[in-house]
């Protein structure tokens, strides 16, 4: 497809799936939530690649993960498994960034420098500052599934994570404006 996707893309393959996840539950159990959960990835990324002809790296690594927890909770049946997804994930990206870090490349910025134009130190800074968030959001799951009924943990990991996620987000905002330049070209120039 030539041009920009549909506005209602990204949102549908990012939440999309939560959504059915939640909703399942609450109508069933958490058994029919993680098959839900699974097809609604599968359905996501399908869409993905139909209207962008690609699939984007991140949803990529969520359905992978989505795929082996979900399955090993459905097949050995234990929320275990389910339950221990948002840590892997979180876990994942939260290495990669450092990763990137160590090596001297923060890897957000090919992904946002398009949204959010900075000098590379606010991207070294931003980077470092999203992995350990994700790193933090990974203990906090297990905290939460291993404290908590599993009632409770589907409404953090629907509801928390996301408000969580939300706060981090604005509270990025003085870096953004501290490190800011007029557009993405300008970060190479002033470092």
């Amino acid at each position: 497809m030539a041009g920009k996707p549909p506005p209602w893309l990204k949102p549908a393959v990012d939440y999309g799936p939560l959504a059915v996840f939640f909703i399942a539950y609450w109508w069933r159990d958490l058994w029919a939530a993680t098959v839900a959960l699974m097809a609604a990835t599968a359905v996501a990324l399908a869409l993905s690649l139909a209207i962008e002809r690609r699939v984007p790296i991140l949803p990529l690594i969520t359905a992978a993960v989505v795929g082996v927890f979900g399955g090993l909770t459905l097949w050995l049946h234990d929320e275990t498994f389910i339950k221990m997804k948002p840590t892997i994930v979180q876990a994942i990206m939260g290495s990669i960034l450092l990763g990137g870090l160590a090596v001297g490349r923060p890897l957000l910025k090919p992904l946002m420098e398009t949204a959010w134009p900075m000098r590379e130190e606010g991207w070294r800074q931003l980077t470092w500052r999203f992995a350990v968030f994700f790193l933090a959001m990974a203990a906090l799951n297990e905290v939460v599934w291993r404290t908590q009924s599993t009632g409770v943990w589907v409404n953090f990991k629907v509801f928390g994570i996301m408000a969580l996620t939300a706060v981090f987000m604005i509270a990025q905002w003085p870096l953004l404006k501290r490190h800011a330049t007029e557009d993405p070209a300008a970060g190479a120039d002033r470092t």
